[in-house]
C-alpha cells in the first residue's frame, strides 16, 4: 500500500511517497541512487545489503520501507564525517580487506554495529560477530585485523 514515510538518510530528512512494503534495498539504490548497498542474495542471508536502522545492522532486502518511519538510516555513502572517512572505512583499505568490494559496505556496516556493542573484542568475538556477513573472495583474514585495528582507534567513539 502506498504511504507517505519520513525518515532520516544520511543526516537528511527524507519523505518518500511509495509502496510501504517495498524493501528498503530498492528504495536506496533505486530512488535514492545510493548504490552501495548491494544486492547479494535476496534472502537476508549473505550481509550485502547491510544498513544501520539506529545504528544497529539490519538487512535491507528484507526490512520494509515501513519498518523505518521515523528512524534513521545510514549506508556506506552516510558513515563518514565532514568527508573524513571512518576509522573502519581506513582500517578496511590500509589491511587490503576489500578484495573485489561487493560485501564490504555491509560488513563494515555490520562491524559498525558489533562494535558499539562490543568496542573491545577479542578475534574470536569478531569472528563471532561477523559471521553472517559473507565474502567469496575470501578476504576473512584481513577483515578481521582491519576490525581489530579499528576498535582501538576509535575506544568506543563513533
Amino acid at each position: 500500500m502506498e504511504e507517505t514515510i519520513q525518515f532520516k538518510l544520511n543526516g537528511k530528512s527524507v519523505t518518500l511517497t511509495a509502496d510501504s512494503d517495498r524493501m528498503l534495498l530498492w528504495i536506496l539504490r533505486t530512488d535514492q541512487g545510493l548504490t552501495g548497498t548491494k544486492y547479494g542474495c535476496g534472502e537476508g542471508y549473505c550481509g550485502a545489503c547491510t544498513v544501520l536502522v539506529n545504528d544497529e545492522a539490519v538487512r535491507s532486502c528484507q526490512t520494509p520501507l515501513k519498518d523505518v518511519r521515523g528512524k534513521e538510516v545510514v549506508t556506506i555513502e552516510g558513515i563518514e564525517k565532514n568527508e573524513t572517512l571512518h576509522p573502519l572505512q581506513k582500517a578496511f583499505m590500509k589491511h587490503d580487506a576489500l578484495q573485489c568490494g561487493y560485501c564490504t559496505p555491509g560488513m563494515i556496516l555490520n562491524a559498525y554495529s558489533f562494535l558499539r556493542k562490543n568496542p573491545k573484542p577479542t578475534a574470536s568475538e569478531i569472528i563471532q560477530g561477523m559471521d553472517n556477513n559473507l565474502c567469496r573472495c575470501g578476504a576473512h583474514n584481513r577483515i578481521i585485523p582491519a576490525i581489530e585495528e579499528a576498535a582501538k582507534e576509535m575506544e568506543g567513539g563513533f
